[in-house]
């Protein structure tokens, strides 16, 4: 297989929420392989520059554009500025996210779960359909949800974060069939837990409890997404659609 599929040479991806965690390693391999990246932040501007100070290092070109990406008027800002800066997007990576607090279902309370919604499913959609005019016109493009194994695996006490992974799920599916067209795929990807930076605080307990349910016995580490990114986004994967590959050393196969 000619290497020459995985290049992304010439094509521009936006990935959200690409500041810190697993959206910074994307973004930088996205780079590495050829594309234009547009990376996204919203909270901390310092730790933004400093992360596209990172990725120019790299000698990759690239943006960092601030937008709230559950806002409609953002979302289009951000496509606007993204097409201005480096082009039209044909890469999308849908993985912007919030804090995700484990509760019992009473301790919820529906604020929380529209945070949810609004994060998986709302700014999926705003997303994509700001950035379909230019892939439908050139019939082709790349949407790649960023999911996570906690739908498959049923986590408890976790209701909000998972109804919401799973309606992503849900969008993922009925968008491949919808674009499929026009050879726009869309699959997700779903990471088993990678420790990152928002993990620091996260009880030892449930750490080692889970690195003992891992069949590959060792922790994932952001660049194992590298490889299944970039393969979704380039040429090689021109005939795989609908698909949710799980990034997780087998702990989805119990």
């Amino acid at each position: 297989m000619s290497s020459d599929l995985f290049s992304l040479k010439g094509k521009t991806a936006l990935v959200t929420g690409s500041s810190t965690g697993l959206g910074k390693r994307m973004a930088v391999a996205l780079g590495q392989a050829g594309a234009r990246v547009a990376m996204n932040y919203f909270n901390n501007e310092e730790r933004a520059a400093k992360t596209l100070l990172e990725f120019e290092e790299t000698g990759a070109e690239g943006a960092m554009i601030r937008a709230d990406v559950t806002d409609e008027s953002d979302v289009n800002q951000l496509v606007a500025e993204t097409e201005k800066k480096l082009g039209p997007v044909d890469i999308v990576i849908l993985n912007a996210t919030p804090d995700q607090p484990q509760k019992p279902i009473e301790e919820y309370d529906w604020e929380f779960y529209q945070s949810m919604l609004d994060f998986f499913i709302k700014s999926p959609y705003l997303i994509t359909r700001a950035v379909l005019p230019h892939m439908k016109k050139q019939r082709w493009g790349r949407i790649i949800n960023i999911g996570s194994e906690v739908f498959h695996l049923g986590v408890t006490p976790f209701t909000a974060y998972v109804s919401a992974k799973g309606g992503q799920n849900g969008f993922n599916r009925s968008l491949a069939h919808e674009l499929a067209p026009w050879n726009i795929t869309v699959n997700m990807i779903a990471p088993g837990w990678i420790p990152v930076e928002r993990h620091e605080k996260d009880p030892q307990d449930l750490k080692d409890g889970y690195l003992n349910n891992i069949p590959m016995k060792r922790w994932g580490v952001p660049e194992d997404l590298a490889g299944t990114i970039i393969y979704l986004a380039s040429e090689a994967s021109s005939f795989v659609t609908g698909q949710n590959i799980h990034v997780n050393g087998g702990n989805t196969v119990h």
